[in-house]
């Protein structure tokens, strides 16, 4: 029996809405680019009045802590316990609780589900979460790699081996948008990624910095920074807006680039240069890498991107068609007949991850 999931995606400005029915199939969608949240049910709403009756709802959640390593059945505990855990995910999670709080009013009766995007990388190895910091500070405030993006690196990495035909392949995933972040996927489990206790580490992003030494965090602070001051240029005013001075759009930057702007050219090789250089510790994470896989905004839709990344990881066997690589569409191998590793472009689709967890999450609660 068919079974109709709608899926709930809050953003931290934006709502995105999709009924999946039989083969995930998009029955209705639409997305609410400014939503304010809060306790305001009117687009979901409205979106319900015109769509095919649902059977369940997935809500995608940015953080599950250490507790929620899987999907998991909404109820007021579950709420509570997702509300316990906004201080990790201040922007986002606020945002999602919403997106419930709306669902749970208007579908009373229909099966609502959470997500995580937390949730994939919990089986990552403790070489790979624990920080080398003083041990009482790991276990007061439980301090580790929690990893983000897991909901597209699983439906990315599957999807992709799925296409090569590989699937107990070693994946690393780039889902390149204005968040970034890779993750090595290794018969299908996480044992590696590049974001950590926050979002904020990792890759150059559109507005966030991405890794930098800690100690020139401190440093700034005792130059007078306040915390509010640096939170606020760590994640709004850095990344590709910080180093190019024309935003944290990419295409704004490689425009500028072409036109000779000698920041934005330095914006673009800073991006790739910690592209490349994670890729290959992604790499060193399984030992190896049959699959390169690009996915989200940037991932898909840049082929300069893609092989301005390649170029440089030829070493690992990686090597770039370059008539595919600009004629791509969405899920196709852009890597060379004689390529060791498979490049693919894969759409992302949270909403398919979403929509498989919710069901199998559904069935387990009846």
């Amino acid at each position: 029996m068919a079974v109709n999931v709608l899926v709930v995606n809050a953003g931290s400005s934006s709502l995105k809405l999709r009924v999946l029915g039989e083969d995930d199939t998009v029955l209705a969608e639409t997305t609410v680019e400014r939503w304010s949240g809060g306790d305001e049910t009117g687009p979901l709403e409205d979106f319900l009045r015109d769509a095919p009756s649902v059977d369940a709802v997935g809500h995608r959640v940015v953080h599950g802590g250490s507790e929620f390593t899987s999907a998991t059945a909404i109820n007021d505990d579950v709420r509570a316990r997702i509300e316990a855990l906004t201080g990790l995910a201040p922007l986002h999670q606020p945002r999602a609780l919403a997106g419930i709080d709306a669902a749970r009013h208007l579908l009373p009766d229909v099966p609502q589900i959470a997500c995580f995007d937390t949730a994939f990388h919990t089986t990552m190895p403790a070489a790979a979460t624990t920080y080398a910091v003083p041990a009482t500070w790991r276990r007061k405030w439980d301090l580790h790699r929690y990893g983000f993006h897991g909901l597209s690196h699983a439906y990315a990495s599957r999807r992709a081996a799925e296409l090569a035909g590989m699937p107990g392949a070693r994946v690393v995933s780039c889902h390149l948008g204005s968040g970034a972040s890779l993750a090595a996927v290794a018969n299908g489990r996480s044992v590696d990624t590049t974001m950590g206790f926050t979002p904020l580490a990792g890759l150059v992003m559109a507005t966030r910095s991405g890794d930098v030494d800690p100690g020139l965090l401190v440093w700034l602070q005792r130059a007078g920074l306040t915390l509010d001051e640096l939170e606020d240029g760590l994640e709004h005013h850095s990344g590709l807006a910080g180093l190019s001075e024309v935003g944290g759009d990419l295409r704004d930057v490689r425009k500028a680039a072409e036109n000779g702007d000698e920041h934005a050219v330095l914006a673009l090789r800073v991006y790739v240069h910690r592209l490349r250089q994670s890729v290959a510790a992604m790499t060193a994470s399984m030992g190896g890498i049959d699959l390169l896989v690009f996915t989200g905004g940037v991932g898909e839709h840049d082929a300069a991107l893609r092989a301005g990344t390649a170029a440089g990881l030829s070493f690992l066997g990686i090597s770039l068609d370059e008539g595919r690589n600009s004629e791509v569409v969405r899920d196709n191998r852009v890597s060379a007949d004689g390529s060791a590793v498979g490049v693919w472009v894969v759409e992302a689709r949270e909403d398919v991850e979403i929509a498989t967890q919710t069901r199998s999450a559904r069935d387990v609660e009846r």
